[in-house]
């Protein structure tokens, strides 16, 4: 069906992670409606002057069919032209029926059968391995038998779906990583029944930053790329981005694009990778096949993604030298707080804490050096506030939480049974790399090797 500028719209999931409303915010200026659909209507991005819609939808981690089902509602609709994947159930359902979904809309996203060998870590590393990427040493967890170094244990795949868990991933809590003291050995049944899955364990890379390599593909060839640099995680340990800087290492395209020539992708990916300070080599760690949370940076350097996908979508002609630049810094405000929380009040084991005073003078000069935020902008200022108000309900359920189970324990503690305890090592934040090495440029490419848009609207 031939449709007008006027009436063309994307469908972009409304989360917590700014990605959603950079989308929005890229977009709905060039005269793209936009559809937010969400569970939770808190969302920021429905707080967004850049939000033309917004669409109710069922929580893909309490019914992953029924939100693929709703998105597939969607885009029938005669004015959608695709749909933006922002977290791994997206792509999940997308890449699942993508079939049906090509009757309908645009697909720039990978066939199921490419993503799995992402979203399952150990097809991940084999296509690393094929593809001559560096890996830290990995295996399942009932193969692992050197717990005399330091180690991670992580899950298998990174979303809980039935393709990987089968018919209890509903069930199932695929958890998140846990560190592992040398001479320490979880054991293998308990993670097994916990995860639902057999886990994985990894050697830990000494680092807390990482090398992120951000693309967009067409069938195989780059149509865009961007590099970033995070300085600081939203634990001092890592997890996801609150502080990051963008750079270009050579090193790093030649990993990430050799990797993602080996899948012959086709759409959105973040390939993380850390920098192993024993050989100075890029070690992956994950591909994240979607869009990234700290978007609204890759957007201010120069790389402007959201506006990359839609017009590989609709068959516009991408500019072949699109430059980002380096050296550039930028926050999400949220990440900082959190960062400087985990530094007052939680220890990781296998990683220093810094001092409060330093990582507060450390974030204090950042933001005066770099003051750009993902969401606090002066022309979209309401999903600043919105996440705000967000962090302080979370903390307030959060503060709720723990002074029950303080009465719970106390109460068992009386009784003289043993409370509870959760898996040892982190929360899910996982220990990361990167380093800047930026090699003086102020600009470097986005786009690479022409990257031509599809030749047809539904891949």
């Amino acid at each position: 069906m031939e449709r007008s500028r006027d009436d063309a719209s994307v469908v972009v999931p409304g989360i917590d992670a700014p990605s959603t409303v950079a989308c929005l915010r890229s977009l709905r200026p060039r005269g793209v409606r936009t559809i937010v659909g969400s569970e939770s209507r808190s969302t920021p991005a429905a707080a967004s002057s850049h939000r033309d819609e917004f669409v109710s939808l069922p929580d893909p981690e309490t019914d992953l069919a029924a939100y693929g089902d709703a998105l597939l509602s969607l885009a029938e609709r005669p004015d959608v032209e695709t749909i933006v994947p922002v977290r791994e159930e997206d792509v999940y359902v997308l890449a699942d029926r993508k079939a049906a979904f090509a009757d309908e809309i645009a697909t720039p996203w990978p066939d199921f059968e490419t993503l799995r060998r992402v979203q399952d870590r150990v097809e991940l590393f084999e296509a690393a391995d094929a593809a001559g990427v560096e890996a830290p040493a990995t295996s399942l967890i009932d193969e692992w038998d050197d717990w005399d170094r330091e180690t991670i244990v992580k899950p298998r795949y990174t979303v809980a779906a039935p393709a990987y868990l089968g018919s209890g991933f509903d069930r199932a809590e695929i958890g998140s990583t846990e560190y592992q003291r040398p001479g320490t050995r979880p054991d293998p049944s308990t993670e097994v029944e916990t995860r639902g899955h057999v886990p994985l364990v990894q050697e830990r890379i000494p680092d807390s930053r990482e090398f992120g390599f951000f693309a967009l593909y067409d069938r195989g060839d780059p149509v865009a790329t961007f590099q970033h640099c995070q300085r600081r995680g939203w634990e001092y340990c890592g997890g996801p981005s609150a502080y990051r800087e963008s750079v270009h290492i050579p090193e790093l395209e030649t990993a990430g694009r050799a990797l993602l020539g080996e899948l012959e992708w086709h759409g959105l990916a973040m390939v993380e990778f850390l920098r192993d300070p024993a050989d100075g080599e890029f070690k992956l760690m994950e591909i994240n096949p979607r869009f990234w949370s700290s978007l609204p940076f890759s957007v201010r350097a120069g790389a402007d993604f959201p506006y990359y996908y839609w017009q590989l979508a609709t068959d516009e002609p991408i500019p072949s030298d699109p430059t980002y630049e380096v050296g550039m810094g930028g926050h999400l405000l949220r990440g900082e707080l959190s960062y400087l929380h985990s530094v007052a009040t939680k220890e990781y084991p296998l990683v220093e804490r810094p001092s409060l005073n330093e990582a507060a003078r450390d974030v204090a000069a950042s933001l005066a050096r770099h003051p750009r935020f993902d969401y606090a902008v002066p022309d979209d200022p309401v999903p600043f506030f919105q996440d705000g108000v967000n962090l302080v309900r979370a903390w307030l359920e959060s503060t709720s939480t723990t002074e029950s189970s303080a009465v719970s324990t106390d109460i068992d503690a009386a009784d003289g049974a043993e409370p509870e305890r959760g898996p040892a090592g982190g929360d899910g934040a996982e220990p990361t790399d990167a380093d800047l090495a930026a090699d003086g440029d102020p600009t470097r490419s986005a786009q690479t090797d022409g990257g031509s848009p599809s030749e047809s609207k539904r891949p």
